[in-house]
């Protein structure tokens, strides 16, 4: 697998090798021993899949405290806009983001480190998404930021009439005023 830095420090691009023939691919999603030399150790716990249509936003979230979470993610249907926004208060990057488009096609997979929202934009349509993380979801130390804040400039591609999302996240907090990571 290729390990490919971004502009904010700790979040990687990862793109594994894909051997295809006249039968199919095989590749290897996930190799600990080679991930660790790469970005570090991380403990993943539990695997997610989530299913979504056309324009479903799902984000931006992350989890409190002692609760917060590594994840890695990827795309084994479809294709997404996927999206990492620093919010550590003290990192040179604060407000930054950095976004990606995961694919059935391109097979690439995202890591996100603790101190960041998450979020992504189902861009085919529909979308399987899977991704591990290294602590359990915790209900009450749940939060997010608003998917559109203008103060985080992320340049989503389609028309925000047609973006689906939830009630919560309709809610959610500005950037401003949001409950961040030191």
């Amino acid at each position: 697998m290729d390990y490919i830095k971004t502009e904010i420090d700790g979040v990687f691009i990862i793109e594994p090798r894909v051997f295809s023939d006249a039968r199919g691919y095989f590749m290897e999603a996930w190799k600990e021993e080679e991930f660790n030399e790469h970005i570090g150790p991380v403990k993943f716990i539990q695997d997610n899949e989530s299913k979504s249509s056309y324009g479903v936003l799902r984000g931006l979230h992350y989890q409190k405290g002692a609760y917060s979470q590594s994840k890695l993610v990827r795309v084994i249907k479809g294709r997404v806009l996927d999206v990492a926004v620093d919010i550590r208060k003290s990192s040179p990057t604060f407000g930054k983001h950095v976004m990606v488009e995961l694919s059935e096609d391109n097979k690439r997979q995202f890591f996100i480190p603790r101190g960041f929202a998450h979020g992504f934009l189902v861009l085919s349509e529909e979308a399987i998404f899977t991704y591990k993380v290294d602590n359990p979801y915790a209900p009450s130390q749940e939060a997010g930021i608003c998917w559109n804040d203008p103060a985080l400039a992320i340049e989503w591609p389609i028309d925000p009439a047609v973006v689906q999302t939830s009630e919560k996240d309709l809610k959610q907090p500005l950037l401003k005023d949001a409950e961040l990571f030191d």
